[in-house]
């Protein structure tokens, strides 16, 4: 709970049986983490029984991709304020209390992995990837005009339930490049968002994208190909933009002087 808002925790596995139960036991020791939903995603043998072995909510999506399974957290998650992280080792449970904190003021509060200080010796974050990130990042930024944005891959972070029923009929993308999406969404419609650092660790196990150099290649070139695409869309199509319904957020109005209606 945070300041009498429920607060749910989605975490989606395919290759992280070895990793959950931690996860899940350190993500609820922050002290304000009212239910954990995992969601199975044809997940490795022996997945559910680690999750039993805990409080978690336990679910199964078929589809395959991140972003399904993602899409199917959202749906079951019953929290006023959600956050999605994977419980792979890479993310802290005490990052928890940051985003929290920031929602205070914000819709949406996006985690970001390339500030030096809080990558961790034996992460996977390498120049390639931590510039990589940074580069299609700082794209979307200058290209929708949009917030300080230095990581577009990051997996960690919160969403107030009002701002993802807003987003929610818009999605579309079910791999693995469904991060990108949510926040070109969250810029199009207005959502008051911001980027923090967070803690990002070694990883156990392998990640079946990012632990293959040749899939997080054509993971960056798919992100880069959404973030133009969507941007043509607005061009070429006149109010493409007014499809999504603008946000008018108190805490944008706070923050940035606008006056509110």
């Amino acid at each position: 709970m945070w300041q009498s808002a429920r607060v749910s925790v989605v975490f989606p596995t395919y290759n992280e049986r070895d990793s959950l139960y931690e996860a899940i036991q350190e993500f609820q020791a922050s002290g304000y983490v009212d239910e954990i939903v995992v969601v199975n995603n044809n997940a490795a043998p022996g997945t559910d029984e680690e999750v039993q072995r805990t409080t978690a909510r336990l679910v199964h999506e078929a589809r395959q991709g991140y972003g399904w399974a993602i899409r199917r957290g959202f749906k079951e998650a019953t929290g006023d304020l959600i956050i999605v992280a994977e419980p792979d080792g890479t993310f802290r449970g005490h990052d928890v209390v940051k985003l929290l904190a920031f929602s205070d003021d914000f819709e949406v509060v996006y985690g970001s992995r390339t500030y030096r200080q809080f990558i961790w010796t034996g992460a996977n974050m390498g120049l390639f990837l931590r510039w990589g990130n940074w580069a299609v990042a700082k794209l979307m930024e200058l290209l929708f005009n949009g917030t300080n944005l230095t990581d577009v891959g990051c997996t960690m972070r919160l969403i107030k339930r009002d701002a993802l029923e807003q987003l929610e009929t818009h999605f579309r993308v079910g791999g693995s490049f469904f991060g990108p999406e949510m926040m070109l969404l969250s810029l199009m419609s207005g959502q008051a968002m911001v980027q923090i650092p967070v803690n990002y660790t070694k990883r156990v196990g392998t990640s079946s994208v990012t632990g293959n150099p040749i899939k997080a290649v054509r993971l960056g070139l798919r992100m880069i190909a959404l973030i133009l695409e969507y941007r043509l869309r607005a061009w070429l199509t006149p109010g493409y933009f007014r499809r999504l319904p603008k946000h008018r957020s108190p805490f944008g109005a706070r923050l940035f002087g606008q006056r509110t209606p």
